[in-house]
């Protein structure tokens, strides 16, 4: 993979479930792209499973993979949330919350047991999600004047970047996006037109 680009999941949410001595581990994955959103999510399943002892989770966030964040819930220490970031790691994902709801059956499991079933759970889940690869992207904004219109035009249509504004005066403002790894040679080729080289 290229240094602009990162593998994630689908909005579709991934379910996985194990299940180990009348414990029950229930496990979801769901593509977000904010610790806010992560910690929106955690606490929507903390209510709808009220009734459960632990809801451990761990995400991964951004493009360079350096925002993450790993919760055993009062498990013991290790057992569930680095399992699960585990999982996340191993599948080299981002932008992903990974959260892993337990019923307990009764029967401790011990730190191996739980660093299987939450590791496990974690796995199915994961492996029930749609990967995608996607993009890092750069914005470049350029001002011209109308009368360059066509050659910004066709800088854009060989470059193939993606319009994100335009604004068309006698002054004219368009602000491009593109995989960062061709922003450089974008902002260079619009750059020429200036100077009519």
């Amino acid at each position: 993979m290229k240094s602009d680009e990162y593998k994630t999941i689908t909005a579709q949410v991934g379910e996985g479930f194990y299940s180990e001595k009348r414990s029950k581990f229930l496990a979801f994955a769901h593509h977000v792209t904010t610790v806010d959103e992560a910690r929106a999510l955690v606490e929507r399943y903390q209510k709808k499973f009220f009734d459960a002892r632990h809801v451990c989770y761990a995400y991964m966030l951004g493009a360079q993979r350096d925002e993450f964040r790993a919760n055993d819930d009062g498990e013991p220490s290790s057992t569930a949330g680095k399992p699960i970031l585990g999982q996340i790691n191993s599948n080299g994902l981002t932008d992903i919350l990974v959260i892993v709801v337990r019923y307990y059956g009764g029967v401790n499991l011990g730190t191996g047991g739980l660093i299987v079933a939450y590791r496990t759970a974690a796995a199915d889940a994961i492996s029930h999600c749609k990967f995608e690869v996607r993009q890092v992207e750069s914005t470049v904004t350029y001002r011209f004047a109308y009368v360059m219109m066509n050659d910004v035009m066709r800088v854009v249509k060989e470059m193939q970047p993606r319009i994100v504004s335009q604004k068309f005066d006698n002054t004219c403002e368009i602000t491009l996006s593109i995989r960062q790894s061709e922003a450089d040679h974008l902002r260079e080729r619009l750059a020429h037109l200036s100077f009519g080289e």
